[in-house]
C-alpha cells in the first residue's frame, strides 16, 4: 500500500474536489450561449455532475478493494482522465450542440443532453479519487475515524473554495475556457504528484503529462460560441445591416437576441416588443416629458429613442456593466444625460424613494422574466414608486395555446392595479406560436385599444379583450416571493 502525510492527502482531496467544482459553475455559463442559463439548465447541470461524481466514487472503490492495486497511481490515472476530458469539454460541447439539439428539440432533453455530452465524462474521473485517497489516509499512522473525518472535510470545503473561485474569480477574469485549462492543469500537477508518490512517474507518465500541458492550452486558445464572456452573460454584437452603409446590429446575450438598432434611426424600433414598450410609453405617460425607469438595458434601444426624443428624465438598471459598455461601444448608446444603475432592479426601487411616470420591465433569464420580478411583493414595490397616474409595462413571452404565464401575471398584478392590459400583435397566432405581448398595468386605460407604429414594417397592434384576459387570469396562478413558478409556467412545452 503506497502511504502519504495526511495533511498532503487533506490538501490533494480538497484540490480536486475544488477544481470538480469550477467545472460545474463553468458548465452552466458555457451552455448558455446553446440553450439559455434558466431553472433547467442549472438543474440539468447539478444532475449530471452529481451523477458523474457518483458512478466515479462507485468506480474508485471498486478499484480500491482490487488487489495488488497501487491507490496513488490509480488516483494519478484518474486525474490524467480528469484533465483530458475537461481540456475537451468545450469541444465536445460544440461538436454535439446541432445533432443532440435537433434530436432532441423538447428542451429539457436537449439541455440534460448536452450536459451529459460535455460535462459527464469530467465529473466522473474526478469522483474516482475520493476513495482511494481515503484508502491511503486509513493506511497511515493516523486514527481512522480522524483520516476519515479530514478527508470529508476536505473534500467539502474543496467544494466551497471552487465554487467560490469559479463564481467570483476564474469566470470574471479568464472566461470560461481558461478557467477548464486552469483545471486541466491543476489535475495535471495532481497527477505527476500522485505519481511521484506512487513511485510511477516513468517515461509514458511524463510523456502523458507533457501532452496534458499542451492540450490544456490548446483548448485555452480555441474560440467558443461566445465573443465577450462577462460575470453574467455571454454577450455578442451582430451586424444585421441589409446595406453597409446604414449600419445596424443585434444584441445577442446568451442564446437570444435582446434588441436591434440602427444607427441613423434611433427612434425605430426593431422588435416586436420594444415598439410596443415604446409606443405604450408615449401613449399613457402623464406628461410630455415622463420619468421613466427601465429594468434592464438590454442594447439600450429605448433609452436611445427617449433620449432622441427629448425625454431627460431616464433611469436604467442595468445588472451587468458589460451590456452597458457594448450598447456604448456598437449600438451607438450615449449615456450622457440618462442615469445608468449597475445593480438589480428590485434593490435599486428598494433603495431610492423617487417616483417614475413610466417603470419599463424588460429583464429575462432565458424566456421568462427572472422570478423575483414578477410577484406581488415586488409589483406592490412598484405601485409605490410610480406617480399617481403612473404606468407599469412589462414585457412577457408566452405560447399562444398556453398562456399560463401571462395569466399568472395579470392575475398578480390585478391584485395591485386597478387596471390591467394585455397588448400584442394584432393578428392570430400559428398553434403553438410563442408570443410576444406587453402588459400595462396602472389606474386608467390606454386612451386607444390599438395603434400601428414601425417595427421595423409598419405593424398594429392592439389590447386583448377584457372577457379574454379575464379567462386567463381565472386559470392563472398568484405569484409572490414565496411561489412563483414562472420557468414551468412559461415552459418549456411539452
Amino acid at each position: 500500500m503506497s502511504t502519504a502525510p495526511l495533511w498532503l492527502l487533506v490538501a490533494l482531496q480538497a484540490t480536486v474536489s475544488a477544481a470538480s467544482m469550477v467545472v460545474e459553475i463553468v458548465a452552466g455559463r458555457m451552455l448558455a450561449p446553446y440553450v439559455g442559463m434558466s431553472l433547467y439548465t442549472w438543474t440539468s447541470v447539478i444532475a449530471v455532475v452529481l451523477a458523474g461524481f457518483s458512478a466515479g466514487h462507485w468506480w474508485g472503490g471498486r478499484l480500491a478493494d482490487r488487489p495488488g492495486i497501487n491507490p496513488m497511481v490509480a488516483t494519478a490515472w484518474a486525474l490524467v482522465a480528469a484533465a483530458v476530458t475537461t481540456a475537451l469539454a468545450g469541444v465536445a460541447l460544440r461538436a454535439s450542440a446541432e445533432p443532440v439539439l435537433s434530436a432532441f428539440p423538447q428542451p429539457v432533453w436537449g439541455i440534460t443532453g448536452l450536459t451529459l455530452a460535455a460535462f459527464f465524462l469530467p465529473s466522473l474521473f474526478a469522483g474516482i479519487p475520493a476513495p482511494l485517497l481515503t484508502q491511503v489516509s486509513l493506511s497511515g499512522p493516523s486514527r481512522q475515524g480522524q483520516a476519515l473525518g479530514a478527508m470529508f472535510a476536505s473534500g467539502a470545503i474543496g467544494a466551497i473554495v471552487g465554487t467560490l473561485l469559479a463564481g467570483f474569480v476564474f469566470i470574471s477574469f479568464l472566461g470560461s475556457l481558461w478557467t477548464l485549462t486552469t483545471v486541466t492543469l491543476v489535475y495535471t500537477a495532481g497527477a505527476a504528484l500522485c505519481f511521484a508518490l506512487g513511485k510511477g512517474l516513468r517515461v509514458v507518465q511524463g510523456a502523458s503529462l507533457v501532452a496534458l500541458v499542451a492540450l490544456a492550452l490548446a483548448s485555452g486558445l480555441s474560440k467558443g460560441p461566445c465573443k465577450l464572456e462577462s460575470r453574467y452573460f455571454c454577450l455578442q454584437s451582430v451586424d444585421v445591416s441589409a446595406d453597409s452603409s446604414h449600419p445596424t446590429r443585434a444584441m445577442v446575450i446568451d442564446h437570444l437576441v435582446h434588441g436591434i438598432s440602427a444607427q441613423d434611426a434611433p427612434d425605430i424600433m426593431f422588435t416586436n416588443h420594444a415598439a410596443m414598450l415604446d409606443a405604450l410609453t408615449r401613449l399613457r405617460a402623464p406628461t410630455a416629458d415622463p420619468v421613466t425607469f427601465h429594468i434592464g438595458g438590454g442594447n439600450y434601444a429605448l433609452p436611445r429613442a427617449f433620449a432622441h426624443r427629448g425625454f431627460t428624465q431616464t433611469t436604467v438598471a442595468e445588472i451587468d456593466p458589460a451590456v452597458t459598455d457594448l450598447a456604448q461601444r456598437d449600438f451607438w448608446f450615449d449615456p450622457t444625460h440618462i442615469r445608468v444603475l449597475h445593480m438589480d432592479a428590485r434593490r435599486a426601487l428598494l433603495t431610492e424613494d423617487q417616483r417614475y411616470d413610466v417603470v419599463i420591465g424588460d429583464a429575462f433569464t432565458d424566456t421568462a422574466v427572472p422570478q423575483h420580478l414578477v410577484t406581488a411583493e415586488f409589483f406592490a414595490l412598484i405601485r409605490d414608486r410610480l406617480t399617481p397616474e403612473g404606468t407599469y409595462l412589462m414585457n412577457v413571452i408566452d405560447y399562444a395555446d398556453r398562456m399560463q404565464a401571462v395569466g399568472s401575471l395579470v392575475t398578480t398584478l390585478r391584485d395591485v392595479f386597478p387596471v390591467v392590459e394585455v397588448w400584442t400583435e394584432a393578428r392570430r397566432p400559428a398553434p403553438g406560436e410563442r408570443v410576444v405581448m406587453v402588459i400595462a398595468a396602472g389606474v386608467s386605460e390606454t386612451p386607444t385599444n390599438s395603434f400601428s407604429v414601425p417595427a421595423p414594417e409598419r405593424t398594429t397592434f392592439a389590447a386583448l379583450g377584457s372577457g379574454f384576459v379575464d379567462q386567463l387570469a381565472a386559470a392563472g396562478v398568484y405569484l409572490t416571493d414565496d411561489y412563483a413558478p414562472i420557468d414551468r409556467l412559461v415552459g418549456p412545452r411539452d
